[in-house]
């Protein structure tokens, strides 16, 4: 059993070792197929581009052992850089290095900052290691501190290796490789960073003074400014891969910040062009363009964050390719148009134009690639900021001047203004001298019609109240010859039988003292005069005659009595009133207006004692009450189903009572409803009417801290609501 575990292992120690010797076979045989590139310490390799070959996977499927055992899938590159396009795909680059120079340490270089990822492989002697550097890996964590993708070679002199690259990148995807010693990378290295420094310095100094200058002139234009070369600024920070290399764990990966500072920048170089030339108030349709480049940019912000970074990524660059020459087209037009400082901005956007096409020819290899070519975009935009910043100054002096001019045309305005104030104060003061004797004349004509009018509206008032006492007085005329018909009527036959009293009286002492008879014959006498004259039914007539008397002088004391509370003649000023009483003296007084067909209902609160003025409110609700009888005249001409409500109570407040007059009458239109309180309104007939009633009455409630409502429509009636204070030391609500 043990000699059986022997043979075992050594089995697998065989297969093991044919399994290494098949593999150095292959690999040996892989790098014989490449050609190799040849370092030697006379020639230095600068690009090695043309002595590679490249492979695209576009299934992002085959490992290392899939792309070494297809060796005819590589095509052999011809640039000194490779440009591999704008994809998702996996890159694989091979390449071969025989080390004939002294030096033992070679280094691969890769300048592109803004590579995804980058893995290395390596085989030598049949053997195959690798080694990964991610684009969110802190340049702290690789072997070289620095941005550029850095890989040590391991070659000794005499030694020689093949060797694959994986490249991934969703950006514009340029591999500048370079292998050097360690020395001339470095250099390279402190190169690029004082290029890199040199503009980011300047960028940063153009934003800080223009900063200082806002701060200080309070000026939108250098605002805007300072905000359009941020983007621009933050956005080559990141191409340069400084983002990465300072800022390795926020939340934007470097890919992403590319893209959107890319689309950010696009925004405010439009803002910037629209508040530099007044676009949004010189030329409406430009502004129409320009803003359709700011939607265009946040919708490639939006396809960002919805987890689509090429087509964000393609979406920047094609907006930022149209939207450059609608910008200089803008620039154009608004120079054309006499804008000055345009000219200058159509000089910096130029330039800046001129150096991004450099760049993108470069990428697509029809410039070569270098250190201008790389860093064509920066040098433009240096200068752009620049030249930018001159004519914002210059701008800001031709606003400036403009001032001063207008500023001079004003001052001289004044002065021309005040010449001729002086020359009109002259003749001015003659004409107020004149004036003021037109006036003190019309003075005296309007002090003589003031007074007039007012006599006329005295006059006017007085016949007001003269109506209404024409109609109080036929009405109380009215209502008391009813009581003295009646008295009056009973005199006559009273006096007959007071006569025939008299009479009885005179018989019976005739007989009484008549000597010649005897007591029966007195008795006998007396009782045939008592029947012949119907004592009995003469004392009945007395009684009723007397009684019928009383009852006319009663009635007549108490319309005495109704006119004397309707008028309040024995009052003068406030005082506590029974409302409910004011009311029915006034119904008295109107008696003879309500016509026998026409129903009146009086539904009276128990209401507290109401300070007012008695007099002046009976008149207010006479007027009222008279034209709400007059409504119902109207609708039904002494037809049945006329009605006059009228109710009181307390109010929903407790500090005020209302009074209600409801009629069914003709109801007052809407076109005048708002009218009826004015005064010499009426819609009544010539003659049976003023038009100073409800003006009175409206004044009056006013005068008591009331208010007056008013419901009606036409043709189902109106009603009228009074709500008074209980006292009047409050306002009505």
């Amino acid at each position: 059993m043990k000699a059986f575990n022997q043979l075992i292992k050594l089995t697998a120690m065989t297969l093991r070792l044919f399994v290494c010797i098949s593999i150095a076979f292959f690999f040996s045989m892989t790098a014989l197929a490449q050609p190799a590139i040849h370092m030697s310490d006379d020639y230095p390799v600068e690009y090695i581009g043309e002595y590679i070959s490249v492979l695209q996977d576009e299934s992002r499927e085959m490992t290392i052992e899939d792309v070494i055992s297809n060796p005819e899938s590589f095509k052999q590159n011809n640039t000194p850089v490779p440009n591999l396009g704008v994809t998702n795909y996996n890159n694989w680059i091979k390449f071969s290095v025989i080390n004939n120079s002294n030096q033992n340490s070679l280094v691969l270089s890769i300048s592109d900052p803004i590579v995804d990822r980058v893995t290395l492989y390596r085989t030598t002697y049949g053997s195959l290691d690798s080694s990964t550097i991610d684009l969110k890996d802190a340049s702290s964590e690789r072997v070289w501190d620095h941005q550029f993708f850095t890989f040590e070679l391991f070659l000794t002199k005499g030694d020689s290796a093949t060797f694959y690259l994986k490249l991934n990148s969703e950006k514009q995807l340029l591999v500048p490789i370079k292998i050097s010693d360690a020395r001339s990378i470095v250099s390279e290295m402190s190169g690029f960073d004082v290029r890199s420094g040199g503009y980011l310095g300047i960028i940063l100094s153009m934003m800080l003074y223009n900063l200082f200058l806002y701060v200080s002139a309070r000026d939108k234009h250098y605002l805007v400014y300072v905000n359009y070369f941020f983007w621009v600024s933050l956005a080559q920070f990141a191409i340069l891969g400084y983002f990465s290399r300072f800022f390795p764990t926020t939340l934007f990966s470097t890919g992403s910040l590319v893209t959107f500072a890319g689309a950010m920048s696009g925004i405010a170089s439009v803002i910037f062009v629209k508040s530099f030339l007044n676009i949004g108030e010189n030329n409406p349709k430009l502004n129409v363009w320009l803003n359709a480049i700011i939607v265009a940019d946040l919708f490639a912000i939006c396809l960002l964050f919805f987890g689509m970074p090429l087509w964000s990524y393609q979406m920047v660059n094609f907006v930022a390719g149209i939207g450059s020459v609608i910008v200089l087209r803008v620039g154009f037009i608004a120079y054309k148009s006499g804008n000055r400082p345009a000219k200058l901005f159509l000089i910096a956007w130029g330039i800046f134009l001129g150096s991004v096409i450099i760049f993108v020819l470069k990428d697509y290899g029809i410039l070569p690639y270098n250190r201008f070519t790389f860093h064509a975009v920066q040098i433009g935009s240096a200068i752009e900021a620049l030249l930018l910043s001159f004519a914002l100054g210059d701008k800001i002096n031709i606003l400036k001047k403009e001032k001063e001019e207008s500023q001079a045309r004003e001052l001289a305005s004044l002065m021309e203004n005040d010449r001729l104030v002086r020359e009109q104060n002259v003749v001015l003061e003659q004409k107020v001298e004149e004036r003021t004797e037109e006036l003190t004349a019309s003075n005296v004509s309007l002090q003589e019609t003031l007074l007039h009018l007012k006599e006329t509206q005295s006059q006017l008032v007085e016949a007001e109240k003269m109506a209404s006492l024409g109609q109080l007085t036929a009405g109380v005329a009215h209502e008391i010859n009813n009581p003295i018909n009646f008295v009056s009527s009973n005199v006559a036959p009273l006096k007959r039988d007071i006569k025939m009293i008299w009479d009885t009286l005179a018989e019976v002492e005739r007989i009484a003292f008549d000597p010649e008879l005897s007591v029966e014959e007195k008795h006998t006498q007396i009782a045939a005069y008592k029947e012949e004259i119907d004592i009995a039914y003469l004392r009945e007539e007395v009684d009723f005659l007397l009684k019928g008397m009383h009852d006319g002088a009663h009635r007549t004391a108490e319309i005495v009595k109704s006119l004397r509370i309707f008028s309040r003649v024995d009052e003068d000023g406030f005082k506590f009133v029974d409302i409910n009483e004011g009311l029915e003296s006034t119904m008295v007084i109107l008696n003879t207006l309500i016509t026998p067909d026409m129903t009146v209902e009086k539904n009276y609160g128990e209401l507290p004692k109401v300070e007012c003025a008695a007099g002046k409110m009976n008149q207010a609700f006479l007027n009222i009450l008279t034209n709400a009888i007059y409504a119902i005249n109207q609708k039904f001409d002494s037809k049945p189903g006329g009605k006059l409500v009228i109710a009181t109570g307390l109010h929903s407040d407790p500090a005020y009572i209302y009074m209600r007059i409801a009629d069914n009458g003709v109801g007052i239109p809407a076109d005048i409803r708002e009218k009826i309180f004015e005064p010499f309104f009426t819609t009544k007939d010539v003659g049976e009417g003023t038009g100073l009633g409800m003006s009175i009455t409206y004044n009056t409630i006013a005068k008591h801290q009331g208010k007056i409502e008013v419901e009606s429509e036409e043709g189902v009636g109106t009603v009228f609501t009074i709500i008074l204070p209980i006292h009047q030391n409050i306002t009505v609500k």
